[in-house]
């Protein structure tokens, strides 16, 4: 499909390649106390620089990712995207994860991957991996502003949208921006639950 016109407001700007490590910074503050998160990295150290590279080989490259100065970022994929990563970004994902996480992090992750690509729905769709506000700027309403663009563009082009909600806590946040529950599902064995969530263009 054609790229989606997206309107940012003044606030929100959308990333460049160069802003992987700033995109790995926002979301591994968001996701320190994430329950998957925190299951598959056992810790918040590797975190940072996991989303920053997966950002890097794959988000900022085929996708499409928005920053709020320093403090929230978004990282989608449209339908069109393809979602393979190079050898050579596997590696640098594999290689910092299993330095700063361990090798059974690895392994969790690489479990967990399949798992939430076999569950995505076979129907056309804009996918959000990941949006996060740093903790200091959470309670603010970044997370709305910074979702708001992407999903208005989607309803203009009549595109549905779908993500994984890895904490209970944000059900809400998602249900009132019109994403509805499909499912619960174990992303890896002895994983806390992700929740497919599915919106309908309005």
């Amino acid at each position: 499909m054609a790229e989606l016109l997206v309107r940012l407001p003044e606030e929100l700007r959308q990333a460049k390649r160069e802003d992987w490590r700033m995109l790995g910074a926002i979301i591994g503050d968001a996701f320190q106390d994430d329950p998957v998160s925190r299951w598959i990295f056992g810790g918040k150290r590797a975190m940072p620089g996991t989303f920053g590279r997966q950002a890097r080989h794959l988000y900022l490259q085929r996708g499409i990712c928005h920053l709020a100065g320093e403090s929230g970022a978004t990282m989608w994929l449209l339908p069109d995207a393809n979602k393979s990563i190079s050898v050579f970004g596997t590696l640098d994902i594999g290689w910092h994860m299993a330095r700063t996480a361990g090798i059974a992090a690895v392994r969790r992750g690489m479990a967990a991957e399949a798992e939430m690509t076999r569950k995505r729905p076979d129907a056309p769709h804009a996918y959000l991996y990941t949006i996060g506000v740093r903790s200091q700027a959470q309670g603010t309403g970044l997370g709305h502003r910074l979702l708001a663009p992407m999903l208005e563009a989607c309803d203009r082009a009549g595109l549905p949208a779908y993500l994984e909600n890895s904490n209970p806590r944000n059900h809400s946040f998602y249900a009132g921006h019109g994403f509805a529950h499909m499912e619960h599902f174990e992303p890896a064995p002895g994983a806390p639950p992700l929740e497919a969530m599915w919106r309908e263009p309005r």
